[in-house]
């Protein structure tokens, strides 16, 4: 269950800035995404996965609106995006500040600080499109 909420993180992050946000190319993209939830149990995941990025982030928008999860204003300097989530999803209840940076259409990083079932974790992923589908 931690792994799943861990994993989650990061997708809520993009949900918050979907109507803000650059838009994203479609196509075939490689997610890197290391969580570190406190001692020596940092785990990397690696992903591929075609998708348009853009309509996903707005998909999943709709999700966390509809579970009421609470997102402060987003604030943007330049290409970098930062706002916090506080959500109860499972009976877990989360809060979380992420900042994202945007490269350029093809290319984002998000950094997450998150609090969840009192403890603390932080998530970096980092997406890089690599074609076409």
């Amino acid at each position: 269950m931690r792994t799943l909420i861990i994993g989650m993180l990061a997708g809520l992050a993009m949900t918050a800035i979907a109507d803000e946000a650059p838009v994203l190319r479609q196509g075939l993209w490689d997610y890197k995404r290391t969580v570190d939830a406190g001692g020596d149990k940092s785990q990397t995941y690696t992903t591929q996965e075609c998708v348009d990025p853009s309509q996903g982030m707005k998909e999943q928008n709709e999700m966390m609106t509809q579970a009421g999860c609470k997102v402060s204003p987003v604030t943007r300097s330049g290409n970098v995006y930062s706002f916090t989530l506080d959500c109860v999803l499972q009976g877990i209840t989360m809060k979380s500040k992420s900042v994202i940076t945007v490269e350029n259409d093809s290319a984002y990083r998000i950094d997450v600080d998150a609090l969840h079932d009192g403890k603390t974790t932080k998530e970096v992923l980092v997406a890089r499109r690599t074609g076409d589908c």
